[in-house]
């Protein structure tokens, strides 16, 4: 009889990765195109298309739409959340421009629509894109007023619920609006649409070249969203946050951002089971594609294991600016 060396790997864990076949058969988590959610920019034509920050991100067009469309949906691409670009003279203390039939987000989700009827259209919905002062409410006190922000919010859901939207996103963090959003939709009509509430969105420092693409980085008086977004030092206040959306009514829900808050991600997947979505940001998007031009990390690869990440985590659905890219390379595989 042989004796066996002390410690021998009998069960030797390298087995079940010996062939790429193989590889995919045990394994754990996957990603496709399907998990993907592409964020859209759409601007008047007086709007540069690009900014320096986000190089390969486009703002689109209402004439360019379809172009962005057709690329999008020949990449199996299947789902869009809408931003408007809105241009500083239509910008005011209260963001009325939100309210206005002829606001540049109604005619796009119409067109979009239209365009693309099979497509799924999320609608991000804050007031910071139309205020003159960057806030994502309106100013009382020296503050952003929670009850009256959330008053506007819920009228400018049901107009985009209204103009086409499948979903409506509210990442602006006011307390109680996933309710007063579910209310008004419910009482006008549109029970069947959904709401996907950023619950917990962080004040992050990697959100500055989002704020250049939507033209808001020289908005933004008192300096910070400290006082309705997240504290990064919390963990546990996040499981509030999605516990009080979802009772509010929300469907799904969005952590915000994503790279640096798998854990929270994990957290809110485990506690609720319910559908998590990840937002890879765009800071992380502009570091990623910076360290790509100097050759300092691959992007494919790079981009390929963030995403999974996201998912192995426990996300469901990703949104981010690399969606076509990441489509495109998935479907080389």
């Amino acid at each position: 009889m042989t004796t066996l060396p002390p410690l021998y790997p009998t069960a030797r864990l390298r087995r079940n990765r010996r062939f790429e076949w193989l590889r995919d058969l045990v394994a754990e988590t996957s990603l496709s195109h399907k998990d993907l959610v592409w964020p859209l920019f759409v601007r008047e034509k007086d709007a540069a298309p690009t900014v320096a920050s986000m190089p390969g991100v486009r703002r689109y067009t209402l004439e360019e739409l379809d172009e962005a469309l057709t690329r999008a949906r020949a990449l199996g691409i299947r789902t869009v959340l809408l931003f408007p670009v809105i241009p500083p003279e239509l910008r005011d203390e209260v963001g009325s421009e939100s309210l206005k039939d002829s606001a540049l987000v109604f005619k796009a989700l119409a067109r979009i629509k239209a365009l693309a009827p099979d497509m799924g259209l999320m609608a991000d919905l804050a007031l910071d894109p139309y205020t003159s002062h960057g806030h994502d409410g309106l100013i009382k006190d020296g503050d952003v007023h929670n009850d009256s922000t959330t008053e506007v919010l819920a009228k400018v859901a049901l107009m985009q619920a209204q103009a086409g939207a499948d979903i409506i996103a509210p990442s602006d963090m006011m307390d109680g609006r996933v309710a007063a959003i579910r209310h008004l939709l419910d009482h006008n009509g549109h029970d069947q649409v959904g709401i996907c509430s950023y619950a917990a969105k962080y004040c992050s420092a990697l959100y500055g070249p989002f704020r250049e693409i939507l033209d808001s980085q020289g908005f933004l008086k008192g300096g910070h969203k400290k006082s309705y977004q997240m504290d990064p030092r919390n963990g546990a206040e996040a499981i509030r946050e999605v516990a009080q959306d979802l009772h509010e009514g929300a469907d799904s829900v969005i952590v915000k951002p994503g790279t640096l808050y798998l854990d929270i991600i994990h957290r809110v997947k485990e506690t609720f089971q319910v559908p998590t979505f990840a937002y890879h940001v765009s800071g992380e998007y502009a570091m990623l594609k910076a360290a790509a031009a100097t050759g300092f990390l691959d992007e494919k690869r790079t981009l390929l294991e963030t995403l999974i990440c996201f998912k192995r985590a426990g996300a469901d659905a990703i949104i981010t600016y690399s969606a076509l890219e990441a489509a495109q390379w998935l479907n080389e595989v």
